[in-house]
């Protein structure tokens, strides 16, 4: 079976994320143009995962997906527990119960998961 490409990866290359801890954020960029990021604080045991965004014109796409599961993927290689405070994160979270166990149990009902 073929992989459907998004219309963004077809029109303008992969996209890449990097965490930069300089600007607390992990940076989508596609094409070396930043099309999304999720900010966050992090501190040795825990990320608290702030606000989300991607560049309206690159909506739709599936792009904040796969920018929050890179950023949960590090987290888990990290050690660290995460703090969805992010409404799509927590929504994310929700629908992909495989990364419920990086809340911690106590904070799970605070962030409704």
């Amino acid at each position: 079976m073929a992989q459907l490409r998004s219309r963004i990866e077809c029109e303008m290359g992969d996209p890449t994320i990097t965490d930069r801890p300089d600007e607390a954020q992990y940076v989508l960029d596609i094409d070396g143009r930043r099309a999304g990021y999720l900010t966050y604080r992090r501190s040795e045991h825990e990320i608290a995962l702030l606000h989300a965004e991607v560049e309206p014109s690159m909506r739709n796409e599936g792009l904040a997906s796969r920018l929050i599961e890179f950023t949960l993927d590090d987290a888990r290689a990290r050690g660290l527990r995460v703090l969805p405070y992010c409404p799509f994160v927590r929504y994310f979270i929700d629908h992909h119960g495989e990364y419920l166990d990086l809340v911690p149990r106590e904070a799970q009902a605070r962030f409704g998961l």
